[in-house]
């Protein structure tokens, strides 16, 4: 069995949704299908997503939301029309969208967690009714019938018994699709993934139905070593192991979810990255393990909004507990950080920008100060997080020395310098004005005149 995923602009428009179908239907094997919402058509058109918060928040705010509803409305029928579909599922989809913005508002997150959701929701119904009507027998299927999350206030995760649950599709006769980005909890609640995070449902539904392989489709045919909208014609990755892609993934590779690879990697699903547009593409495929060639490194990302909270205090070292009293203040504020580099008097924790709020840095400078007795402490904003990546890393002497002398011919100045215990993955932090000068720089010294 094979299940595959087709992300927003795969499923933009009725064109999109007929390639889908002709991709599915051209191998027996793809059984299950986990569709994302809407996407854009072109580059100046609005995602349904973000159509679907505008609803939202007319909702919140006591505004009339006819008009804002009609807008998503008219996206399905649009979707509907060319697929020559008759206006039932419109129908449907409407009052679908009716009864969730006259939901429960007391919990402002949750409220708006249900309207987004219902653009997976109400386009796998349509995916689901358009494939029936070519022939395809296919069933639509709700993550209320299994996909159980966590409650709030932690980010959203599948839960054990979610695998349990869907694991009986793997007998499936019908062609299933199933919405992605968002789960139930025990209790009924709807909760979504993070932005992207169709892919991690995919990724869900392939572990728990035991896949032969995990198919995640997108506008792209492979990914590449590095962004092609900063580095020229950048060399194309055919193959990269979990542990690579996972840490591409987290600063700034956005083609894959950086969760999603979670559920697949714990069972060895192999996943292969392709378009939808050029199916006949091979793609890039992401494995357990690959034989490593000669060239160390496998890709380079970076990502900005990262900010850096420095704490100084004499004989740090010796205080037992230190590091775990500093993280705890920040658990208190609900906020997870990324990295900690350290000396012997000072630590940095750098943690995700978009966590910090004026309130809460308040908050988490004076307790700092007053209750580890610290001799300086700051938070800083504005740094990028630059990563090297590549299995051969760890074979290979004087990379650090490259990587950090392409650097500082760029003028930029090293605020940190990072490597994981496996040494998959080097991470430079600098700031973010110099982002992309650095990574062209990196990618001159170690892919020029590279072609693979």
């Amino acid at each position: 069995m094979i299940v595959c995923k087709f992300g927003g602009t795969s499923v933009a428009s009725a064109e999109q949704i007929q390639k889908v179908a002709n991709i599915v239907k051209s191998n027996p094997a793809r059984k299950i299908v986990a569709v994302s919402a809407p996407g854009k058509r072109s580059g100046d058109d609005i995602k349904v997503t973000d159509l679907l918060i505008n609803l939202a928040m007319a909702a919140l705010k006591n505004e009339d939301i006819e008009e804002e509803l009609q807008i998503v409305v008219n996206r399905f029928m649009a979707i509907a029309d060319g697929l020559e579909l008759d206006y039932t599922i419109c129908d449907v989809i409407a009052e679908d969208l009716r009864e969730r913005v006259q939901g429960d508002q007391s919990n402002k997150e949750l409220f708006i967690d249900s309207i987004k959701a219902a653009g997976e929701d109400n386009n796998a119904k349509l995916i689901a009714t358009y494939f029936n009507s070519i022939g395809m027998s296919a069933r639509y299927v709700s993550p209320k019938d299994g996909l159980v999350v966590n409650d709030l206030p932690e980010r959203t995760y599948a839960l054990p018994e979610a695998y349990a649950n869907l694991a009986p599709l793997k007998y499936t006769k019908e062609i299933i699709v199933f919405p992605g980005f968002f789960g139930y909890t025990k209790a009924g609640i709807l909760r979504t993934f993070d932005r992207g995070g169709s892919d991690i449902t995919g990724s869900i539904l392939a572990a728990a139905v035991e896949a032969e392989l995990y198919e995640n489709f997108t506008d792209v045919d492979c990914v590449f070593s590095a962004n092609p909208k900063v580095v020229n014609d950048p060399v194309e990755i055919k193959e990269i192991t979990y542990r690579e892609m996972r840490e591409l993934s987290y600063a700034g590779f956005s083609v894959f979810h950086d969760e999603a690879l979670m559920p697949v990697y714990k069972i060895g699903v192999p996943v292969n990255i392709k378009n939808t547009n050029n199916p006949s593409a091979p793609g890039t495929r992401i494995v357990p393990r690959r034989s490593v060639t000669g060239r160390p490194v496998t890709g380079i990302s970076a990502d900005s909004g990262f900010s850096t909270l420095y704490v100084s205090k004499y004989l740090m070292n010796r205080e037992v507990g230190f590091g775990r009293k500093l993280l705890q203040i920040l658990e208190d504020e609900n906020i997870s950080y990324e990295h900690t580099p350290s000396g012997l008097d000072d630590i940095s924790v750098i943690m995700r920008s978009n966590q910090i709020t004026l309130e809460n840095e308040e908050r988490i400078l004076s307790r700092v100060k007053n209750e580890l007795n610290a001799d300086d402490v700051q938070m800083r904003h504005g740094f990028s997080m630059i990563v090297i990546v590549g299995e051969g890393m760890r074979n290979n002497t004087g990379l650090a020395a490259r990587a950090a002398t392409a650097i500082s011919k760029t003028g930029a100045n090293i605020e940190m310098i990072n490597q994981g215990s496996s040494e998959v993955s080097l991470v430079f932090g600098v700031l973010q004005e110099f982002e992309n000068q650095i990574l062209q720089a990196l990618y001159g010294e170690f892919f020029a005149h590279v072609r693979v």
